[in-house]
C-alpha cells in the first residue's frame, strides 16, 4: 500500500476521508488503490476525467508503466483522442456503440479517420521532440 502510495503522490490523502477530497484527489487515489492491489489487468473508464492536464498525464504515464513494467493488461476509456495517441498501443473508436475503426495512433489519428469518429473536418500534426500525433479540430 505505501508503494502504490508513493507511486501515486497520494500521501497527503491517506489520512483523510474520501467524501473530504476534490473529484481529482479521489480519482488518484482511486488509482493507487488499483496499483495497491497489484491486479493482472484493469478497466479503467475515464480515470482522467476529474484531473488537470498535469495530472492527467502523471496518471496515464503511470498507468502505461504499470503496463511496461508489470506485464498490467489495461483497458481504458478516453475521449481525448491526443491522450489516448500518446499513451495508447493500440486505440479502438466506437461511435453508437459500434466499432469504426482499431489500430495504433498513426493508423486512427488520421484527418479522415477523425472526421468519420467525429464527424467534423479534423488537421492532424506530428510533435516534433516526441513524435506524437496531435489531432486539431479545423476551425
Amino acid at each position: 500500500v505505501e508503494a502504490a502510495i508513493g507511486l501515486t503522490d497520494t500521501g497527503a490523502f491517506a489520512d483523510r476521508l474520501v467524501d473530504t477530497l476534490s473529484g481529482g484527489e479521489r480519482q488518484r487515489v482511486w488509482v493507487a488503490m488499483l496499483v495497491a492491489q497489484d491486479a493482472g489487468c484493469l478497466l479503467l473508464d475515464e480515470p482522467t476525467s476529474a484531473l488537470d492536464i498535469a495530472h492527467q498525464i502523471e496518471v496515464l504515464t503511470l498507468i502505461r508503466s504499470l503496463c511496461r513494467t508489470r506485464g498490467t493488461g489495461v483497458v481504458i476509456v478516453l475521449h481525448d483522442v491526443n491522450m489516448a495517441a500518446r499513451f495508447c498501443d493500440d486505440i479502438l473508436a466506437l461511435q453508437g456503440g459500434h466499432l469504426i475503426a482499431r489500430g495504433t495512433p498513426a493508423e486512427i489519428v488520421t484527418p479522415e479517420t477523425l472526421e468519420r469518429i467525429y464527424g467534423i473536418p479534423m488537421d492532424v500534426m506530428r510533435h516534433a521532440p516526441s513524435g506524437d500525433y496531435v489531432a486539431v479540430p479545423r476551425a
